[in-house]
């Protein structure tokens, strides 16, 4: 189902730049009504953006940028985030500016609107899919759905272990896994990303007591420091001053309840220092899910998403 691409994907693939290798070749994209994609080089005055095709120029008229750009549901800040990035487009026809250059013109909107009509309006809750890390804010993260069309996936969503930004789990232009969360009555979806990365019992299972291994202080509370073991699993030790959250540390496990969800620690060393981040690790790769829980079966407190 999932045939429609993030912006950003195909622009270095050959056919793409078969296609603006010549004019011939646009020619030919424009009467096969192909999707096509190139870098927005600037927005005007009038939120016009002009597109390098290689061999001319492009133009996609404002009210072409993007789906609800005419009605005002989308802002023009969509357009003018756009530029020096790449876009996907189809080409509508050709004409001749005031020094007799050839120039297309171009719609994203058209583009837009056949992956809203043949893929994002099939998904549901529950659907897992990939999707291009657009944006960050302190709130979630933007995600690039297919074709521009972006998503919300909430800071608290992203893993069970709490993070200060997306930045400390994501990167621009990164792809990503995530599943449908919800979908309200304008479209508009908001995703999840925690629940793939595994249960638990899924986490706790890759430690042992009596291990000293690496993490991250969380955050620091008065009873004491949470430290961050994998993305869905934290432990805590004793507060000890000095600590700050974002520190990588030595720690020393010294149990594990998995009747309560709980792992003692034992901070050996805390220090500054700049890893970069270890690939994620999903431990699915279904493409719908109905219920998943986080808890393990012999603790009495039940912790669990349900897609509907």
């Amino acid at each position: 189902m999932q045939n429609f691409k993030p912006e950003g994907l195909t622009i270095s693939t050959p056919q793409n730049q078969k296609i603006l290798s010549s004019p011939s070749n646009l020619h030919e994209a424009c009467a096969a009504g192909a999707v096509v994609e190139a870098r927005a080089l600037l927005c005007d005055k009038d939120h016009n953006l002009r597109i390098d095709l290689g061999c001319m120029y492009g133009i996609i008229p404002h009210s072409e940028g993007a789906l609800g750009i005419e009605d005002g549901t989308v802002r023009d800040i969509a357009l003018i985030s756009r530029v020096n990035k790449p876009v996907m487009f189809k080409i509508l026809s050709f004409s001749r500016d005031s020094n007799d250059r050839e120039y297309a013109i171009l719609s994203r909107r058209d583009v837009q609107q056949d992956c809203m009509d043949n893929y994002i309006s099939k998904l549901r809750p529950g659907d897992v899919i990939s999707a291009r890390v657009a944006h960050m804010e302190n709130f979630g993260v933007f995600l690039d759905i297919g074709a521009g069309i972006n998503g919300l996936l909430p800071i608290d969503s992203i893993s069970v272990s709490r993070i200060p930004h997306p930045s400390v789990r994501f990167s621009i232009g990164q792809m990503i896994r995530v599943v449908v969360k919800s979908i309200d009555e304008l479209g508009r979806i908001t995703f999840t990303h925690k629940e793939l990365l595994g249960t638990w019992e899924q986490n706790a299972d890759e430690f042992s007591p009596g291990e000293t291994v690496p993490g991250i202080v969380r955050s620091i509370e008065n009873y004491g420091i949470f430290v961050e073991l994998t993305p869905n699993l934290a432990g805590l030790a004793e507060y000890s001053a000095g600590i700050t959250a974002g520190c990588h540390a030595g720690v020393y496990i010294k149990s594990m309840l998995p009747e309560r969800m709980k792992i003692k620690l034992i901070i050996v060393d805390a220090f500054q220092a700049e890893y970069p981040s270890p690939p994620i690790k999903y431990y699915t790769d279904c493409d719908h899910i109905d219920r998943w829980v986080y808890s393990p079966k012999s603790c009495s407190k039940v912790i669990e998403s349900t897609f509907n």
